[in-house]
């Protein structure tokens, strides 16, 4: 067992996958010699060489293209996009080939590939590097979106991505590469890709997020657990497929729901979640359930970042107002 970052748990997670698997490639900007923006990668290139870690040109729609390519031909290529803002030149070949080729060929081809992003603000980057758009990823059939929170599932569910026979979408929550220490084992080991974690249980009332903004949803249950309030508090960690029982199941227990997320309010998947309580759990509700999200406007510069992102005060508002009906 080691105490690790969740940036530290990925870098484990990679150099695991290398070592018990010669399909597994890694490739993106700058992610052999200075281990990637978030260095992520660090020191896998002089352990593996160029042949398993390489760079690429600086263009995401060519790499994930050749990614795909890899894939097909029977490699497990994992790439890395440096942030979420600049995956979309890529989401041509995502949706028009990396997600469909199963389909396509009637179950002859997969893709068992494993695209990496950072996502997410809050560390005071520029325009284009703060995106949380997870949505547009989702709508997408035929590729599965994964998003840790912990250390623990950050090497788990890497793990498990990589052994997919077909695409995952595996977005890092930047605010927590290096917020968040955990013990993990040394050894090799999965999260299965699909189940929600019941972070902690509770009876009053269910919030339901994932990726960074699971900080303050945490923050939010230990204040109301002050006042003698029973939060439970459930993290998705996948966002496709979606664990609709388990959300059912969390929001018959409590009857009271608040889903908080990142990502801008119109779209984005609190309205898929609060959808799916209500047209499965709607006889077991206290009161509606409420989003607390980010603004639907684009993501501010470092000065506005603490009015966009949803905040513990915005959460527990949403919870009192819950508690009343």
């Amino acid at each position: 067992m080691s105490v690790m970052t969740l940036a530290q748990a990925l870098n484990g997670a990679l150099d695991t996958a290398l070592d018990a698997d010669d399909r597994v490639v890694l490739l993106g900007e700058d992610i052999g010699r200075t281990g990637g923006v978030f260095r992520i990668t660090d020191g896998l290139l002089e352990k593996y060489g160029e042949n398993r870690v390489f760079d690429t040109p600086v263009a995401e729609s060519g790499l994930v293209g050749a990614a795909f390519g890899m894939a097909i031909a029977g490699l497990r290529p994992v790439v890395e996009i440096q942030f979420l803002g600049f995956s979309y030149p890529a989401y041509d070949q995502v949706i028009n080939h990396v997600a469909r080729i199963r389909n396509r060929s009637a179950h002859r081809f997969t893709a068992p590939m494993v695209i990496r992003i950072p996502y997410g603000g809050g560390i005071g980057a520029a325009e284009h590097h703060s995106e949380s758009t997870e949505a547009i990823y989702t709508h997408i059939p035929g590729i599965k979106v994964v998003v840790p929170s912990t250390p623990h599932d950050a090497k788990g569910l890497l793990l498990e991505a990589i052994e997919d026979p077909d695409p995952v979408i595996f977005l890092e929550p930047i605010r927590l590469y290096r917020a968040v220490k955990e013990e993990i084992p040394d050894i090799y080991f999965t999260e299965e890709i699909g189940p929600a974690r019941v972070e902690r249980m509770g009876k009053d009332i269910t919030l339901i997020s994932w990726g960074a903004m699971m900080k303050e949803t945490r923050a939010a249950a230990s204040v109301l657990d002050e006042h003698g309030v029973s939060a439970e508090v459930l993290d998705l960690r996948t966002l496709s497929p979606l664990d609709a029982a388990g959300i059912v199941a969390s929001a018959e227990k409590t009857g009271r729901v608040v889903v908080i997320h990142e990502a801008p309010r119109m779209g984005g998947l609190g309205g898929e979640i609060a959808a799916v309580i209500q047209e499965q759990a709607l006889y077991s509700l206290l009161g509606p359930v409420r989003r607390v999200t980010g603004w639907d406007t684009v993501f501010p510069l470092k000065r506005s970042e603490g009015h966009y992102l949803p905040s513990v005060e915005r959460i527990l508002q949403a919870a009192e107002e819950t508690l009343e009906n």
